[in-house]
């Protein structure tokens, strides 16, 4: 029973770096209590005894905001942050090292009897908001997006994002993450949105526009050589620096607001 406690505890300082101390861990963090209530929930739901069960979980309820019905199996090193408003149903399943954020939803979409809940594998992540329902499997390492309704099974390690939920296209490969990159730099995109570990399916949609663009200009540069090179047509100027539709965010827009105010005062 305490080597459970202490991986419990444990997974919280690996997991929220506001934690300070095993102590403020084990009195204050209402996603352990919650687990730890659960236990023993289980425990009595499993001998019989359902409705002392339903007793524990609903004050493990009122006293952390977290809901996890005595019948759902939770595997170990569960990391619950925050919790106010999670809600795991009756036949859930949750694998070893899984993490939940506040408002996640592992519910049903059928009244029939039977599994009607999800079953996560194990270090799967659940973002803020984000519903999971009926029986369905969540792969491995999948991670689940903030806000997003899963309603269909997901494989392994891949991330889900969205209404309906949908799998977000992989990363790029290296070279052709290097090459945005820089382009991303002459235009002042950062890196078009995205990112590799935080892909994002509407910049992902703007990388193949802006891929697309790329390859147009090097067909278009090699067209005006072959051009030059039979003396059909004369020399094409370079085109601009692209610098020059350089996209500003809105701090840089207030900055600049800023200075000319300042200096339309000056001015008078």
């Amino acid at each position: 029973m305490f080597e459970r406690l202490r991986e419990d505890i444990d997974c919280v300082f690996e997991r929220d770096p506001a934690a300070r101390n095993g102590f403020e861990v084990l009195t204050t963090y209402p996603g352990l209590h919650a687990v730890l209530m659960h236990r023993a929930a289980h425990a009595l739901w499993t001998r019989g005894l359902k409705w002392l069960a339903r007793l524990l979980s609903n004050l493990a309820r009122l006293f952390t905001g977290i809901e996890i019905h005595p019948s759902a199996r939770i595997g170990r090193r569960l990391f619950i942050d925050h919790g106010m408003g999670v809600v795991i149903g009756e036949t859930a399943v949750v694998g070893d090292d899984c993490t939940l954020y506040h408002g996640v939803t592992l519910g049903g979409i059928s009244w029939n009897k039977g599994k009607r809940h999800p079953t996560l594998g194990r270090h799967v992540v659940v973002g803020a908001g984000a519903k999971v329902l009926g029986p369905i499997e969540i792969g491995d390492g999948a991670r689940i997006g903030s806000n997003s309704v899963v309603v269909k099974s997901v494989p392994a390690g891949v991330t889900i994002v969205g209404v309906p939920g949908h799998v977000v296209e992989p990363p790029a490969a290296d070279e052709t993450y290097e090459r945005r990159t820089l382009t991303a730099q002459r235009i002042g995109f950062d890196a078009y949105g995205a990112t590799k570990d935080a892909p994002d399916p509407v910049a992902n949609a703007v990388n193949l526009m802006l891929d697309h663009i790329h390859i147009l200009d090097q067909r278009i540069e090699a067209l005006s050589q072959i051009l030059e090179e039979q003396g059909i047509c004369g020399h094409f100027d370079h085109l601009p620096d692209l610098r020059a539709c350089e996209i500003q965010s809105a701090r840089d827009e207030t900055k600049t607001g800023k200075r000319s105010d300042a200096s339309a005062q000056a001015g008078a």
